[in-house]
C-alpha cells in the first residue's frame, strides 16, 4: 500500500474558495421587501382626498407648512385633525399665531376634493385670508402625460 504524502509546495496553503453563499444575501433582502411593502402604504396623508391634476412643478419649502384638507363630504381637517366650520376661524387663528424663524405666519397647503363645490373652497381661502394666512398653496395631482 502506497500512502501519499503531502509535499512541502501545499503544506499550510489551502486553495481559494471559488463559491459565494448567497443564500443569506437573499433572505435579508426578502426580509427588506417585506417590510417595505407594509409600511409604505402607511406613509400616505391621512384624509383620503381625491385631487385635481396640474402640470405645475412643487415648491421649495423651509419650514413644515400646515395640511388644510377637505374631503368629499365636505369635512374639514388641520393636520388631520376635524373641525368643524364654527371651529375653524379659531384654529385658523391659533395656526396664524404660530410663526416661522422669519417670522412670518406657516405656509398652508390646502388640498379640496375635486367633487366639491366651488363655494365651499372659497369660504376655506376666505377664512384664511381672515386669519392673516395668506401663503397658501393649493395641491394637485400631477397630471399624466
Amino acid at each position: 500500500m502506497a500512502m501519499q504524502l503531502p509535499s512541502n509546495k501545499s503544506r499550510g496553503r489551502r486553495a481559494p474558495m471559488a463559491e459565494i453563499n448567497v443564500t443569506p444575501l437573499v433572505d435579508v433582502m426578502l426580509v427588506l421587501l417585506i417590510i417595505f411593502m407594509v409600511t409604505a402604504p402607511l406613509l400616505t396623508a391621512g384624509v383620503p382626498v381625491n385631487l385635481p391634476e396640474s402640470r405645475a412643478k412643487a415648491l421649495d419649502q423651509e419650514q413644515k407648512p400646515v395640511q388644510l384638507a377637505i374631503d368629499d363630504k365636505g369635512q374639514i381637517f388641520v393636520d388631520d385633525e376635524p373641525v368643524d366650520d364654527a371651529g375653524l376661524a379659531a384654529m385658523l387663528e391659533q395656526v396664524a399665531a404660530r410663526k416661522g424663524a422669519d417670522g412670518k405666519p406657516p405656509q398652508i397647503f390646502l388640498r379640496a376634493d375635486q367633487g366639491l363645490g366651488y363655494g365651499k373652497v372659497m369660504r376655506v381661502m376666505g377664512e384664511l385670508n381672515r386669519a392673516g394666512l395668506n401663503r397658501v398653496s393649493l395641491l394637485t395631482n400631477a397630471a399624466s402625460k
